[in-house]
């Protein structure tokens, strides 16, 4: 199994309410049950307020690398990206668990 794990960061002066980012969220919280690669979902506001704390985590996992490829390169998938892109930067790991 593969781990990925997204944190993002908004950019300076950009709100969780702002409706570009609720869009943004709403993208994302439907790729479950959209991508059939996904075997494990879970995407959700950072509670902490650490300074170095990332804003909005996605925790996921799937069968393989070929797997997270797909689902990396789905139309879906790529539209949520493409919103994100618009208002925040992220890192992203990949393992295997």
């Amino acid at each position: 199994m593969i781990r990925h794990l997204v944190l993002f960061k908004l950019n300076e002066g950009v709100r969780r309410d702002d409706p570009k980012v609720v869009e943004g969220v709403e993208a994302f919280r439907a790729l479950e049950g959209k991508i059939p690669e996904i075997r494990f979902w879970e995407c959700a506001w950072n509670i902490s307020d650490r300074p170095i704390a990332y804003d909005f985590a996605i925790n996921s996992a799937f069968d393989d690398a070929e797997a997270l490829r797909r689902y990396v390169e789905h139309p879906d998938h790529q539209a949520g990206v493409g919103l994100w892109r618009e208002f925040a930067t992220w890192v992203i790991a990949d393992y295997e668990f």
